[in-house]
């Protein structure tokens, strides 16, 4: 039996000089970093190889066996390395292949996942870039439809601008070449230029509001309010357009629906919701603005008649500048930017807002999550 002594120098011997071996296999495979992992995976076979047979030439060395046994030793560790090396080769070669397969998928266009089956390693990162493609093919589209909306924005503005502009320069040079004398056409063009003006400045605060929104600078300063009173402001200040218009105005909200939000910016989206509704409303039409809970969740629904929105333009009812057709035609005073306002003025406040046609017009949700 061997001493436990020489055993223990045996064992010192042999990792010695398999750590040296090992060594000079991780300096190969540093300088070898860059080239294929079958090259790296060869490597490492002969490495793993070195290092038992410098391993058994120490053990016969110092157990002082014979030519025989230590040729016999040696021929069994060659080998049994060389299975190995060539096992690691097969396994290099299989991972080169399974890699240019995707690759090769990468490469397509469109990319679709490998139709092989792959190591589980690269199987997960072809899930990986299908998902990453996949987000990146709708990041294109919203990309797409935001330059589409803005291309249609700047459209309806110059539109829009061009109009008033107009008008506004032919009753100032109008009243500068005093063409208009008689104090009550003076007094009506004043008043023409005000409401022009004003109507201009409502347009360029909607550009501002916007800008922020898609800039994602809307800072919002949140606050604890009811839902209810939030209801009654809206109504109170667009009941005077409503009256105006014809169109009854009607609005509750019970008591007990606490929310933490902006409320001058959330008051502007539900204003926008309502004047948009005013807007579309036939005189005589009646338009409800109802507050309630639903699901744990803050809802105000504002109902309208103005007679329904086509249902393939239901989609696109809060993009940027979108005015519709038929019964929401455009020249209804704006430039169609209400909807998207409210649309990022709502989800600034993780909230959702939806639209449907129901009964003689349209229903219009926002719904927020009640303050704790």
């Amino acid at each position: 039996m061997i001493p436990f002594e020489e055993l223990l120098w045996v064992a010192w011997y042999a990792a010695l000089a398999a750590s040296v071996v090992a060594v000079v296999g991780l300096v190969l495979l540093h300088l070898l970093r860059g080239r294929s992992v079958a090259t790296q995976l060869v490597v490492v076979g002969a490495a793993t190889v070195l290092a038992t047979v410098s391993g058994i030439v120490v053990i016969t060395l110092m157990m002082y066996l014979d030519e025989h046994d230590r040729s016999v030793a040696l021929a069994v560790v060659t080998a049994a390395g060389a299975v190995a090396m060539g096992v690691s080769a097969l396994l290099g070669r299989r991972l080169v292949a399974a890699n240019r397969v995707l690759v090769d998928a990468v490469r397509a266009d469109p990319y679709r996942p490998p139709g092989v089956r792959l190591p589980a390693e690269l199987a997960e990162l072809a899930r990986e870039l299908d998902a990453a493609y996949g987000r990146l093919a709708q990041a294109h589209e919203r990309e797409q439809a935001l330059e589409a909306s803005r291309r249609e924005l700047v459209a309806w503005v110059s539109h829009d601008l061009r109009t008033p502009l107009a008008g506004l320069r032919a009753m100032a040079e109008a009243l500068e070449d005093e063409v208009v004398a008689d104090p009550e056409t003076v007094r009506d063009y004043h008043g023409r230029i005000r409401v022009e003006t004003d109507r201009l400045t409502g347009m360029v605060d909607d550009l501002f509001e916007l800008s922020r929104i898609h800039a994602g600078a809307l800072r919002l300063y949140r606050r604890r309010v009811g839902l209810d009173d939030l209801v009654a402001e809206t109504i109170a200040g667009t009941e005077p357009l409503a009256r105006a218009k014809g169109v009854r105005l009607r609005g509750e909200a019970g008591a007990g629906m606490p929310l933490e939000v902006d409320a001058g910016e959330l008051g502007r989206a539900l204003r926008n919701l309502v004047v948009n509704a005013i807007r579309h409303t036939p005189s005589d039409g009646t338009i409800e603005v109802v507050g309630a809970v639903e699901d744990g969740m803050a809802c105000v629904t504002v109902s309208d008649a103005c007679g329904g929105i086509p249902e393939d333009d239901l989609p696109r009812v809060f993009d940027v500048a979108f005015r519709g057709e038929a019964a929401r035609t455009p020249g209804g005073g704006g430039a169609g930017l209400g909807l998207a306002i409210a649309r990022g003025i709502v989800e600034a406040h993780e909230g959702e807002i939806g639209v449907a046609n129901e009964g003689p017009g349209c229903r219009f949700v926002i719904r927020l999550p009640l303050a704790l």
